[in-house]
């Protein structure tokens, strides 16, 4: 039983000395095990598909493939690992397509390391996670002007109830939870608001939340 609550984490980041202090850190959690490392966005992509992670730290600028791109790519595999981006920048043409690609998280590279292990671990149960810098960028956006609020319309009561609870973070395990719903039903749910929103994943849903006053 032990075994099956470690997170896998693979590191992708160009910086060696990034790579061995996030593995030196990493290494001496219980319940965290580095699986891998690449330098850049193609062997980050080819590591992923190899050791099947269940996180994969990312950075953003490397040379060649990036790792937008990178994310982008993991999206067309359907590879199921769930992308922490660990960075140094912090512009809304980074934030953002970053988070449009696919990234389940987005921290900056000072981040506290056992707020980082937390990350990784929150990530992992399924939760949308950013620090508060990076949420404020996006909602000094004004994105989703009244079209999108009002596809908004057209969400049913229960669905405006698991989006909240989206935007709160939590897992579709946590909502079935909080909902007393059967974790199946929860997952329709966040299939038919991400249709009637027409978003493409739960970070771009409570980003979406936030936006308009429901939930976090």
């Amino acid at each position: 039983m032990g075994e099956n609550r470690v997170v896998r984490v693979l590191l992708v980041d160009d910086h060696q000395v990034v790579r061995r202090g996030l593995r030196t850190f990493l290494e001496v959690q219980d319940d965290i095990e580095v699986v891998g490392e690449a330098g850049d966005g193609v062997e980050g992509v080819e590591r992923a598909e190899e050791l099947r992670p269940d996180v994969v730290l990312m950075d953003v600028k490397m040379p060649g493939m990036d790792g937008i791109e990178a994310l982008r790519r993991l999206r067309e595999l359907d590879n199921p690992a769930r992308v922490l981006v660990v960075t140094s920048f912090t512009e809304q043409r980074t934030v953002i397509p970053a988070l449009r690609a696919g990234a389940a998280g987005y921290v900056y590279k000072d981040v506290d390391p056992d707020a980082l292990a937390g990350a990784i671990r929150s990530v992992h149960a399924g939760h949308v996670l950013l620090q508060q810098e990076v949420a404020d960028v996006l909602l000094s956006q004004d994105e989703g002007g009244s079209g999108s609020q009002g596809r908004g319309n057209g969400l049913t009561e229960r669905e405006r109830e698991v989006l909240a609870l989206i935007a709160d973070g939590r897992s579709n395990r946590e909502i079935a939870r909080a909902l007393v719903l059967s974790e199946k039903t929860v997952k329709t749910h966040v299939s038919n608001i991400l249709m009637k929103l027409d978003l493409a994943d739960r970070t771009q849903a409570a980003l979406w939340a936030v936006r308009h006053g429901i939930g976090a």
